[in-house]
């Protein structure tokens, strides 16, 4: 095809765009009333209530016909993350805004059917410039959507993670941390950044880290708990173990790592008790104490 017959072919394109956007603001009103009924036929969007499917089909369906006059998706886009972002906690997936849209689609390639059905030729054209750019439309909004969704997913994940490794200060310049359940290379890591920032703001000088609740380690996470244990020492806090499991020491011993050069004590209230000792802090039964102030 020779440079002019590409403008030619480019000029038919743009005017039956043109054409087919007059069509559909024109009929504007009937089209929108047509998919929110189709919507709600299928049961789609049920966690919203008329009102609000009729608004935002209304948004939608303006996007819509602005992407096929302009052929540029930036404000689809845009207005694709806003309603992602409304929808995604109310439980929408992705299946139901694949669904919408095809059904918008749907609808709309419909109405091309009837308004050009006497004309063979021209529905063809017609159809030959909507449905690329409706599928261009279709992938931009599904790809929001799930781009989106994986961005409220990694928000609760890490959530989750801070929620299983919580930095609990029990006493000045006192930390503890219990760890519980599985924990894997990218956990360890986590754990790893979260004690190193509670070490630093709460100026701690003494980590209990409880480790009663983990069944097993591999020497990737024995080799991060050892990092962990002397960062936090570079920082200036003392790390004790408590709850080392005879098969987890055996992984550190497997991995070369020197257990006399770790501060390990066998449970957590022993942990604790060591920690204060450090601190300088002493413990003494309520008894003790009374006699201690009669003496004085």
């Amino acid at each position: 095809m020779t440079s002019r017959e590409k403008r030619t072919s480019g000029e038919r394109t743009t005017d039956v765009l043109s054409e087919l956007v007059a069509h559909l603001r024109h009929n504007r009103t009937i089209l929108r009333e047509e998919w929110v009924r189709r919507i709600t036929e299928s049961r789609l969007l049920t966690t919203m209530t008329k009102e609000e499917i009729f608004a935002e089909a209304t948004s939608v369906f303006d996007n819509y016909v602005e992407v096929l006059e302009t052929g540029s998706v930036e404000a689809l886009q845009a207005y694709a993350r806003n309603l992602s972002e409304r929808i995604i906690p109310r439980g929408v997936d992705t299946p139901e805004v694949l669904g919408i849209v095809l059904l918008l689609r749907d609808v709309l390639a419909r109405s091309l059917f009837e308004k050009y059905q006497g004309d063979f030729a021209l529905l063809n054209r017609v159809l030959d410039a909507y449905e690329p750019a409706a599928n261009r439309i279709a992938t931009t909004v599904a790809v929001g959507f799930v781009q989106e969704r994986e961005r409220v997913i990694r928000q609760q994940q890490e959530a989750i993670r801070e929620l299983s490794t919580p930095v609990l200060q029990v006493r000045e310049r006192l930390l503890i941390l219990p760890i519980i359940g599985v924990v894997d290379s990218e956990r360890a890591r986590q754990l790893t950044e979260q004690l190193l920032r509670g070490v630093r703001s709460n100026r701690a000088k003494v980590v209990v880290m409880d480790i009663t609740g983990v069944p097993s380690v591999d020497a990737t996470v024995a080799n991060h708990l050892v990092q962990t244990v002397e960062a936090s020492r570079l920082l200036g806090a003392t790390v004790i173990v408590t709850g080392l499991s005879p098969e987890i020491a055996q992984t550190l011993v497997t991995i070369g790592v020197d257990l006399t050069k770790m501060n390990t004590v066998g449970d957590l209230q022993g942990g604790i008790e060591e920690a204060e000792l450090l601190l300088g802090y002493k413990v003494m039964r309520l008894t003790e104490s009374a006699a201690s102030e009669a003496s004085n």
